[in-house]
């Protein structure tokens, strides 16, 4: 059995505001093996930076994390005093930011950006830091590193850019790296090399990977498990395959319905009617995914659904789930995608 190297429990993260308290999280749980990519979905304002941004304790002043742990090999990160976090952050868990303009100094040369991660954490002189630096370079693609470390930001290209904010963040060899929205500001070519990029960073550094994303097509071929968040709430979790091909979330039927393909054309691109909740107290009873589900039950209205086990690996938290709940028709383009999947694994086989 695989090593659980972080595992967080029953997280709940609220937001002091004008407008009133916001819970952003709410009771979120997850965990993490090693060497293991799970992926984090769901639209804008679903809790899943909020959620990583608590891993690293890097928070707003008006937020507050009103329960749950963040246990890191058996360590509780939410249990550290900042001058600990610190070492944590970039030593052993690292973040990378979707925007590489706000993660890199402008006034700094990128080869000096990189040394300080790595003196930061480890007793090195200079020409060993310099040395990792280089090699980081070659590592995540920046050809003629000796030159281009003398550089400012400014002088590369935004897929350049990224590939340097990883490379800072490799720079400790960290056990688990987030990276938050890593494609989101990229061309669609340059989002295909920055996957390509951390999968092949994956097999050579060993390191642990949450991807966050709203596009569930970005994280097809690099997660092994994914999981589905919508207001706060993981509402779907299982591995790439489950979710792709045999999801049961209708809001994960949503985004799945969302992602065009070959076959798509513009004027039937489908969204999912409606806009997520606000929670802020009092948060709505029952589902909060109801009002905008076609699918939805009565219960929905009164009860929020427990999770249901689908496979020992799958989970979904719907009501549609209950064994007295009436049958749920798959919309057409997903069962279709089941069934291209199902005879492509059985060719496989035979």
């Amino acid at each position: 059995m695989a090593h659980v190297r972080l595992e967080v429990k029953n997280l709940s993260v609220s937001f002091s505001t004008f407008a009133g308290k916001v819970h952003a999280v709410r009771g979120v749980s997850f965990s993490l093996c090693d060497g293991e990519t799970l992926a984090i979905v769901g639209e804008s304002g679903s809790g899943k930076t909020v959620t990583c941004r608590s891993v690293m304790r890097l928070l707003a002043k008006n937020a507050s994390i009103d329960s749950g742990e963040i246990l890191l090999d058996g360590t509780d990160l939410l249990r550290l005093s900042e001058r600990e976090m610190r070492q944590v952050r970039g030593n052993e868990v690292a973040m990378v930011f979707q925007d590489p303009m706000t993660s890199l100094d402008p006034t700094m040369k990128i080869g000096r950006q990189i040394e300080e991660a790595v003196t930061l954490h480890r007793k090195v002189g200079r020409r060993e830091a310099r040395s990792r630096m280089l090699e980081l370079l070659r590592l995540v693609g920046i050809e003629d590193p000796e030159r281009r470390s003398r550089q400012y930001p400014h002088e590369f290209s935004g897929g350049q850019r990224q590939r340097i904010v990883i490379a800072t963040a490799l720079a400790c060899s960290p056990k688990v790296l987030i990276a938050d929205e890593p494609t989101t500001a990229l061309d669609v070519t340059m989002q295909a090399q920055i996957i390509d990029l951390l999968k092949d960073l994956q097999r050579k550094v060993s390191t642990s990977v949450i991807f966050i994303t709203h596009d569930l097509g970005v994280v097809a071929n690099v997660a092994d498990r994914v999981a589905v968040m919508y207001a706060g709430k993981i509402v779907e979790i299982g591995l790439a395959d489950e979710i792709f091909y045999d999801p049961r979330h209708p809001y994960t039927w949503g985004l799945l319905h969302a992602m065009p393909t070959l076959d798509t054309h513009m004027p039937s691109l489908y969204t999912i009617p409606g806009s997520p909740p606000t929670l802020t107290e009092p948060v709505p009873e029952g589902d909060a995914f109801a009002p905008r589900n076609a699918y939805a039950l009565a219960v929905d209205e009164k009860y929020e659904p427990p999770f249901f086990k689908v496979s020992d690996t799958h989970y979904a938290a719907t009501w549609l789930l209950d064994p007295r709940a009436p049958k749920a028709v798959l919309p057409e383009i997903l069962a279709k995608r089941r069934r291209e999947y199902l005879e492509r694994r059985k060719r496989n086989a035979g």
